[in-house]
């Protein structure tokens, strides 16, 4: 059995067990079939906030459309969809998938992403890529926390999911690390899309929805988005559990 049968037979297995046996919410630890509870996604993530439709940075007036930032330099990515900020209780589930491997959190994000896309997107996106991690960072981690949403996401949205075509060449210092002024510096040159004559038929033309966890400057992103761009990608939008307010 190849790798990819295999994953696939672990991942059903996985959903039928959740289905027959609930385990507990991530935040009040009350029983629950869900990474989350209802009454914890109701509480902390139902509430929808008045965004910037390019970088999903909240606005405080609510006849804007765009930020400020967002007009003076668009960046390379089309639109931003994200499901909350990256504020208690939400980044200690960020932590909780990336560094404590609680793969569960990733259904749960995908499933609040898949509730916006069809109120947000009216072009519905024909291709789905997370961003990737490099060889070594995921050979330290063993997972990709984006990966994981996007594969859950494209089968909530059934929009096809290609993992293998864009790849990060270079091995950069995590963002987090980093004051803002060299996040941009650290993030140039970051990606390549994996350019064979199918790949690049793949992307001609296509609105492609592109999945991260957390988004705090956006440079990551929009280096990707320049890259798929450059090799013929249409529209570039984000689909971003978590947004860092204003720093």
């Amino acid at each position: 059995m190849n790798s990819f049968h295999w994953r696939s037979l672990c991942e059903r297995i996985s959903s039928s067990l959740h289905a027959l046996l609930p385990g507990s919410c991530a935040l009040c630890r009350s029983q629950s079939r869900g990474a989350v509870c209802d009454a914890c996604s109701a509480q902390y993530f139902a509430t929808a906030a008045i965004r910037c439709r390019i970088c999903a940075q909240r606005l405080w007036n609510p006849h804007l459309t765009w930020c400020g930032s967002c007009l003076r330099s668009p960046p390379a990515y089309d639109a931003t969809i994200v499901a909350c900020d990256y504020l208690a209780p939400a980044d200690v589930l960020v932590k909780d998938l990336k560094f404590r491997a609680r793969l569960p959190l990733a259904e749960a994000f995908a499933h609040r992403l898949a509730q916006a896309i069809p109120t947000q997107l009216p072009d519905p996106p024909g291709l789905m890529v997370a961003v990737p991690l490099s060889e070594a960072r995921l050979a330290a981690r063993g997972f990709n926390q984006a990966a994981e949403i996007a594969r859950s996401l494209a089968r909530r949205t059934g929009i096809p999911l290609q993992l293998h075509l864009c790849a990060r060449i270079r091995d950069t210092q995590a963002q987090a690390g980093l004051p803002l002024s060299a996040r941009r510096v650290n993030m140039r040159g970051a990606f390549t899309t994996l350019i064979s004559s199918n790949a690049l038929a793949q992307l001609r033309g296509q609105h492609v929805l592109v999945v991260d966890d957390v988004m705090t400057t956006g440079h990551t992103l929009n280096e990707l988005a320049a890259c798929l761009k450059r090799q013929g990608a249409a529209r570039v939008t984000n689909a971003v559990f978590a947004r860092t307010p204003f720093q």
